[in-house]
């Protein structure tokens, strides 16, 4: 009886909301992945993976909601250690899929440390931020804050070459910072440096990622690597407001289009339903990051805030660049749609990420409280 009383209390005092909103998410979402793998070998394998996969997730939810963070915060430095050696570990172990050297493989099992190093990444920073809040906005203390964001991101490029994860670093801790209060004045000067760098930035990029941003504005330049932007936007055209139905979508069904179910699962939503799939996967994933953003607020404390805004940060800032990179606007650089794509390790590190914010749900004060 104790344990099924301890059950209850832990479903009242969890945050369903969030939880609810992300299996609806999945539910989606496997019936995408469906969608996008029934004419490859053995399809219902990815479908078991990713249901699978929101299992395991949901256990993690579960789990890291019951973590207090904020006792552990303390040894943030400890955990940046760990998260670097984390990445390095591609180095000697990882394994090359898609063009960048991102997968550690066990087997039929596979583990993305970059996924995994973005929420070790996020509870690093909030430590650091709730550290030197009362100095926030004195220069040294954005330098320091700024190299454990550029180590972090080195440790994740260098030995993946993924500048697509290693850039969602970068916007979660442009998010975190603006969340935790830092002054319009260093976001404008930041940009006018950045302005300001671009010609010499432009004459580092070479190569494959240059041509990436080259096809954006002109396709003819290579139409090979432009392919998989028209055939996405192509896709979502013909799908139009209510798409042409599950499973009925000409160019996701009948055209080998690597990535459909994971980078371009916007896509086959918009082939298949239109524009009406295509706002419902909007408003979901508005909703779990609106609710984040409401945690955050309520928080009982610095360091739990910025912590759940770098949470909903993490899932804004894939939203846009998957989205974006679907309907051409963004250059294809390998970034999953949050809980819609395919993919264990991103599922499983989402999970977790939500559960970890309903930790800090749980454990706001009642507002008599507060008094």
């Amino acid at each position: 009886m104790r344990a099924f009383r301890s059950i209850g209390h832990y479903f009242r005092h969890t945050d369903l909301y969030l939880l609810f909103v992300a299996l609806c998410c999945s539910a989606f979402g496997a019936v995408l992945v469906y969608s996008a793998t029934r004419t490859m070998d053995d399809p219902n394998r990815y479908v078991i993976v990713q249901l699978a996969s929101v299992a395991i997730g949901v256990i993690m939810f579960i789990l890291m909601s019951l973590f207090d963070l904020e006792d552990m915060s303390r040894y943030w430095k400890w955990f940046v250690l760990v998260n670097i050696a984390l990445q390095l570990l591609l180095f000697p172990f990882g394994t090359s899929e898609g063009g960048n050297n991102s997968w550690l493989r066990f087997g039929p099992v596979g583990i993305q440390p970059g996924e995994i190093g973005k929420v070790i990444f996020i509870f690093t920073f909030a430590a650091h931020v709730a550290h030197e809040f009362d100095r926030l906005n004195h220069w040294r203390t954005l330098l320091g804050l700024g190299i454990h964001m550029m180590i972090i991101a080195g440790a994740v490029i260098v030995p993946s070459h993924d500048a697509g994860v290693a850039l969602s670093y970068v916007f979660i801790f442009i998010i975190m910072l603006f969340g935790a209060g830092l002054s319009l004045k260093w976001f404008v000067g930041g940009a006018v440096v950045l302005l300001a760098s671009i010609p010499f930035l432009w004459q580092m990029i070479s190569g494959f990622r240059l041509t990436r941003i080259l096809v954006l504005f002109d396709p003819s330049i290579n139409e090979e690597v432009a392919w998989h932007t028209e055939k996405s936007k192509l896709a979502i055209g013909a799908g139009q407001i209510f798409g042409s139905g599950f499973l009925q979508g000409n160019q996701m069904q009948h055209s080998n289009f690597p990535g459909k179910h994971t980078d371009f699962i916007f896509s086959v939503a918009g082939e298949e339903f239109g524009l009406i799939g295509c706002l419902l996967i909007l408003a979901l994933l508005c909703l779990l990051i609106l609710r984040l953003f409401y945690v955050s607020f309520t928080a009982n404390s610095t360091f739990s805030s910025v912590l759940t805004i770098g949470i909903a940060g993490m899932f804004l800032s894939q939203t846009f660049e998957n989205i974006l990179m679907c309907i051409g606007m963004f250059p294809v650089v390998g970034i999953t749609l949050p809980l819609f794509s395919y993919g264990g390790s991103s599922v499983i590190t989402m999970y977790a990420a939500l559960g970890i914010a309903a930790g800090v749900r749980m454990r706001e004060k009642p507002s008599w409280l507060k008094r």
